[in-house]
């Protein structure tokens, strides 16, 4: 029997988590095993904020040095893992964060963000949202950006962009892309959803689907159960291949109502994009110190020692080896 991932035997990466940052959070995050996670640090902010928000992510990391170390490069990941901390990857889940200007790639990559997702449910200068009325594609700028986004090793999210937009930017990038939280559309229907193309689109040119447990997405919303969770993941894999299926739990924990309100409305302070929702995440998994259980349920399923290996951790750290500079 494969130790637990809170053993720390192995590499085990969470794809996406957004939450209110504190000690607390990082706390769970060692209890649960984890060496290290894409943080989310930018949502709907343009320069300004996006920056601060940086700031106040990296001083409290500096804060809890003993329980987080920030993440440059792969080997940042093994030796969070060695040391029992847990690697802090920089993430956005947009690209407002640049405004206008390509120059701030290079600027925000040597702060260390190394994940940007291209849009965040509607429409900005690269392109369109998966709640965008008209998908209108990859803007000129958004090949720019792409471009840009290569050039300076950092990982190019879809999970939130519309369809089309993001079938431009598969065929458009230059290294491989990736979904890092998201679920079929094959087994929910759901405006988030991805269709079995668009999944097979991203793998076949290297990249790597996270599957979140996010309940609406889930086929049995807040009635999901942990296995039903494996069964999403197992379906990921029966379509895509074990090398390119990974975890992106999706994890909104500590915000307050009102910072929740902001991710349902457009730009964060308009229209209403998605009903409110109070999501039930399974019992064995409803916090991120609960992480190895969902490493036993993957055991109890009869997966093989490599195969949880990959999903668990392992193609994260392929794709960051193969995109970061």
């Amino acid at each position: 029997m494969m130790a637990r991932a809170s053993d720390r035997d192995m590499t085990v990466i969470d794809g996406l988590i957004v939450s209110n940052w504190s000690r607390s959070i990082f706390e769970e995050m060692v209890a649960g095993g984890l060496s290290a996670a894409n943080c989310t640090c930018s949502i709907w902010e343009g320069f300004g904020q996006s920056m601060r928000q940086l700031a106040e992510l990296k001083h409290l990391m500096r804060d809890n040095a003993d329980l987080v170390t920030p993440v440059y490069s792969v080997a940042d990941i093994d030796r969070a893992r060695l040391e029992g901390k847990v690697g802090i990857i920089l993430g956005w889940q947009n690209s407002t964060g640049f405004g206008d200007d390509l120059r701030m790639v290079a600027l925000y990559a040597e702060l260390g963000l190394r994940v940007v997702q291209m849009t965040y449910h509607t429409a900005n200068f690269a392109g369109s949202g998966c709640l965008e009325g008209v998908d209108r594609g990859l803007t000129d700028f958004g090949r720019d950006l792409v471009a840009a986004l290569n050039e300076e090793g950092i990982l190019i999210d879809l999970s939130h962009v519309g369809a089309q937009t993001a079938m431009d930017v598969v065929l458009c990038s230059q290294k491989p892309v990736a979904y890092t939280h998201c679920a079929p559309q094959a087994l929910k229907e759901h405006a988030r959803n991805k269709a079995d193309e668009e999944l097979l689109a991203v793998t076949r040119r290297g990249g790597v689907i996270g599957v979140t447990m996010f309940p609406p997405f889930m086929p049995r919303g807040n009635d999901s159960e942990l296995n039903d969770y494996v069964d999403v993941i197992d379906y990921v894999v029966s379509l895509c291949g074990e090398d390119h299926v990974a975890i992106g739990t999706d994890f909104m924990l500590d915000f307050p109502q009102e910072r929740v309100d902001q991710f349902l409305q457009d730009k964060g302070n308009g229209r209403k994009l998605l009903s409110p929702t109070k999501p039930k995440f399974p019992n064995e998994l409803q916090r991120i110190s609960q992480f190895p259980n969902l490493t036993d349920a993957m055991q109890r399923r009869g997966w093989k020692d490599a195969k949880i290996e990959k999903v668990i951790g392992g193609n994260w750290q392929s794709l960051f080896a193969q995109v970061w500079r």
